[in-house]
């Protein structure tokens, strides 16, 4: 009987530090996707050291990235306060930074 008690403590211990293990390597997985939108945010405000205005285009060259995440990215500047976007539909959009 204590046999199987200690069987079902080492179980559940080694469960537990797996878990444990899991989450951490997600965190680094989150933190490194993080650091990586970062990093491509703040080239997408370098380029305006080259232009006045630019485009999802640009972005999306600049980056070799989709038109969506050329997007969110433009998006998420635009939320932190750091760019404004000009123009009414997706042809004539165009970004500056913000003064």
């Amino acid at each position: 009987m204590v046999v199987g008690l200690i069987g079902v403590w080492l179980g559940t211990r080694l469960a537990k530090t797996r878990r444990i293990r899991q989450l951490q390597g997600l965190q680094k997985i989150n933190q490194s996707r993080q650091d990586k939108k970062e990093q491509s945010k703040q080239k997408i405000l370098e380029l305006f050291d080259k232009k006045d205005k630019i485009t999802n285009h640009d972005v999306r060259d600049a980056l070799k990235v989709s038109d969506a995440t050329a997007t969110n990215y433009l998006d998420e500047l635009e939320k932190e306060g750091k760019i404004t976007q000009h123009g009414g539909s997706k042809k004539d959009t165009f970004y500056t930074l913000k003064a």
